[in-house]
């Protein structure tokens, strides 16, 4: 598999390091939004399941991810169906959609980085998830962040790395002491 990155290293306004990912879904902004904030279907491409109280302070309990500790999140900023933002282990991450007719929607991630360093470990991560998340927006199956050691990642890491996107934080599950 050779590796595509879809993802691009910025930094923000505020001077914060993120990686953002953009794409379009077949699917009406509402169904996308599903995608996004429903426990349930979070559990087919996120990397832990998400349980969201969906509500400016609403708690995310965070968990079943066997390389993390189960952690909890805040809620940054909701604006249905077209924004969630929330805390997740220091980073941000926001969704963004904008609907571009009935039946399609523009979805964006931008993943605001604690950790400039963490940039491509994030973004091959996010390349993983995305791939799961596009597969099941088509009524495919791709096990993605869950298929552990043998998700797709390391490659797409290297491109990072020698695309020149910040690198060299510990891996979870991979690193020791992570």
């Amino acid at each position: 598999m050779s590796a595509e990155l879809t993802g691009t290293y910025l930094t923000l306004d505020d001077g914060r390091p993120a990686v953002r990912f953009s794409r379009t879904y077949d699917h009406p902004i509402d169904r996308v939004w599903q995608f996004v904030t429903d426990a349930d279907e979070l559990a087919h491409w996120f990397p832990s399941r998400a349980e969201i109280e969906l509500r400016v302070g609403g708690t995310i309990t965070f968990s079943g991810d066997p390389n993390l500790e189960d952690t909890t999140g805040r809620v940054i900023a909701v604006e249905a169906p077209r924004h969630l933002s929330f805390e997740w282990s220091g980073d941000e991450l926001h969704f963004d959609l904008e609907e571009l007719d009935e039946k399609r929607t523009r979805f964006t991630l931008t993943n605001v980085l604690v950790e400039e360093n963490t940039a491509a470990r994030n973004g091959a991560g996010w390349e993983v998830c995305l791939t799961a998340l596009d597969a099941w927006s088509r009524g495919e199956r791709f096990e993605g962040p869950h298929a552990g050691a043998s998700a797709p990642w390391q490659e797409i890491y290297r491109g990072y790395v020698a695309a020149g996107v910040p690198s060299g934080a510990p891996v979870p599950g991979l690193d020791d002491g992570s």
